[in-house]
């Protein structure tokens, strides 16, 4: 798009041009400073009485398209502050927090002035979650179809602020390729202090994440008071005031939380207190963490938890686990456990397997949640190929291996027109004490070969699936708990984290090298 500033006392006008920025729009160009086309060489404005052509601003992800103009840019300044559009009044937490973060004043909602920053939503709708950030005549202003919207503009010009002092003149406008984009964190086999997590869902925020997995039952420990069944709660745990404050700060954040208890496997630390109800196989040896799906009993334990913490977490996202039920990964199912095998028999005809009890299952369980009105979702080693109980059509599938027993490859999901949430197992898992075989993943590999199109391996599924592909979360998770401590953890997610921003938020080949991206980081993440 061509465009014709005017130049005050300029006798010529002079052309300029939009520069899109951010990924460079799948070039090759890994210069840091290329983030604008030049202007003709027919304009040669007076140094005196012009600017030069502005450049993208910088920011973590980088932003998708920047109109170039000329122009000295926003500083904050001793006299700027943050103001509130009228019919805004909603924003005024966004405000408050960029004037604390910036140090200028915040003035509410009064008319801007010269050097300010005015936030606003606009009328007329658009794509959730995106933005126009304005730079002209010495002010800001941002505007966008919701609160988070204008919120990650704040984020673009605090990150812009820090990492070179000024937000660069012109128009930006931006918006996320990907609906979901998180960090998922194990705390039932690590825990993690409130304080701690806190401060990740700050980083996530200027990373313009905005979901956050909380793993916070397995068979190393149940993480979070319980009220209906205290008995089963960690002596490490989080009280419920502590998350109802996190579950606070996320959504002044717009993070959602997304809690998962997770059955029928997973599930030691509640069965060590209700041995009656574990799975035993044909010799009548217990089952680590797996709960016999036989018994109503274990029905009603599991929905007892499910009713108690949906109360807690009002959020609208909801996992079920319903990955590695022990039951299912052995050479004959039906043969260790003869007392499903006759079950599913009994249920389901001839052809009934411990699969079809297992998916009837996770059902129930989507069920129980429906009084809650959550968007649920499962493992995909929770929903099997075949079978005469089909899983409920409406789960999600948080795609995170191909590598257990009978696994399914991503396509298939696909293919059956289901939505799905990459956790890929081969760069977005961080396995403390990386046990069978997993690594520390880098943010450099991330950040130079996985696409959220990346489900299993390194192979990508075809481009038709995209719109299915909901977005992805990196996964945290606590294997061998002492092998780092919390701030180790911090620190060694920290490039990974912001790499899976860049790929979840601008679908194009990062314009900055690895090298680039890293010192970008270093300067907004200062401060």
């Amino acid at each position: 798009m061509i465009r014709t500033p005017q130049v005050a006392g300029a006798a010529v006008a002079l052309a300029t041009v939009a520069a899109v920025a951010g990924c460079g729009s799948g070039g090759t160009d890994s210069s840091e400073g290329a983030r604008s086309v030049p202007a003709p060489a027919t304009a040669s404005p007076s140094p005196s009485r012009s600017y030069p052509l502005s450049e993208a601003p910088r920011s973590i992800p980088s932003v998708r398209t920047h109109e170039a103009a000329r122009g000295p840019g926003w500083r904050p300044a001793a006299t700027s502050g943050v103001v509130i559009a009228s019919g805004s009044g909603g924003l005024a937490d966004e405000g408050r927090l960029l004037a604390q973060e910036l140090k200028i004043d915040y003035r509410g909602a009064v008319p801007s002035r010269a050097g300010d920053v005015e936030l606003a939503l606009a009328s007329g709708g658009g794509a959730a979650e995106s933005y126009t950030l304005t730079v002209r005549g010495g002010r800001v202003r941002i505007t966008g179809p919701d609160q988070a919207g204008v919120f990650y503009g704040t984020r673009t010009l605090k990150q812009s602020v820090r990492a070179d002092g000024v937000m660069p003149e012109g128009v930006v406008r931006d918006r996320p390729d990907r609906p979901q984009r998180g960090l998922n964190l194990d705390i039932a086999r690590k825990y993690y202090t409130p304080a701690w997590i806190e401060d990740r869902l700050r980083e996530m925020a200027d990373l313009k994440l905005n979901q956050l997995g909380l793993h916070f039952s397995d068979d190393q420990g149940f993480r979070i008071a319980s009220t209906t069944h205290p008995e089963i709660v960690s002596k490490e745990h989080l009280s419920q005031a502590e998350v109802r404050r996190i579950l606070a700060l996320a959504e002044r954040l717009h993070i959602n939380v997304v809690p998962e208890i997770d059955s029928p496997g997973h599930l030691g630390a509640v069965l060590a207190h209700y041995p009656a109800l574990q799975l035993r196989n044909a010799a009548g040896v217990p089952t680590r963490g797996a709960i016999d799906i036989s018994q109503a009993a274990s029905a009603r334990l599991v929905d007892d938890l499910l009713r108690e913490f949906a109360g807690l977490f009002p959020g609208p996202y909801w996992h079920l686990g319903g990955d590695e039920y022990q039951a299912l990964l052995v050479r004959d199912p039906e043969a260790s456990y003869p007392l499903l095998a006759r079950l599913a028999v009994e249920d389901y005809g001839s052809g009934g397997r411990i699969q079809d009890l297992t998916t009837a299952w996770t059902n129930g369980r989507a069920s129980a949640m429906e009084p809650f009105d959550r968007r649920l979702r499962v493992w995909n080693d929770g929903i099997f190929r075949g079978g005469a109980v089909q899983a409920d059509p409406g789960l999600e599938v948080a795609y995170w291996t191909g590598k257990e027993i009978g696994a399914r490859p991503p396509e298939e999901y696909l293919a059956d027109g289901r939505d799905v949430i990459n956790y890929n197992d081969e760069y977005l898992y961080y396995v403390l004490g990386q046990p069978n075989a997993f690594r520390y993943p880098t943010g450099q590999r991330i950040y130079e070969q996985w696409t959220p199109l990346v489900l299993r391996g390194t192979k990508p599924v075809p481009e038709r699936y995209s719109k299915q592909i909901l977005g992805g979360l990196f996964a945290v998770w606590g294997d061998f708990p002492n092998a780092q401590t919390q701030d180790q953890v911090a620190r060694g997610i920290r490039m990974p984290l912001r790499a899976v921003s860049q790929k979840l938020w601008d679908p194009a080949r990062p314009a900055l090298s690895w090298d680039g991206f890293t010192a970008l980081a270093g300067k907004v993440d200062a401060g």
